[in-house]
């Protein structure tokens, strides 16, 4: 393998591991998690691998996306 081949596979654990995650401390079915991760900005900058976010553990990652994109969470919580 080479290592653009090892870095993808790192990201789907990674993104794997921050979605089960954000479903297991706000309560969520996994596909509810994975939408909110999705539509965050986030996601982008972590698949961009902006100034190697994409390293942090997950558990750090699940926590700034709460703090940062509380909107997210409102939005759900409305039912929209």
């Amino acid at each position: 393998m080479n290592e653009e081949v090892l870095e993808k596979i790192y990201q789907e654990n990674h993104e794997e591991r921050l979605i089960a995650y954000l479903a297991e401390i706000c309560d969520f079915t996994y596909e509810k998690a994975m939408d909110l991760y999705y539509s965050s900005k986030l996601a982008d900058k972590i698949y961009l691998g902006k100034n190697g976010i994409q390293y942090l553990d997950y558990k750090v990652l699940a926590q700034i996306l709460l703090e940062t994109e509380k909107e997210l969470l409102d939005s759900d919580r409305d039912g929209r």
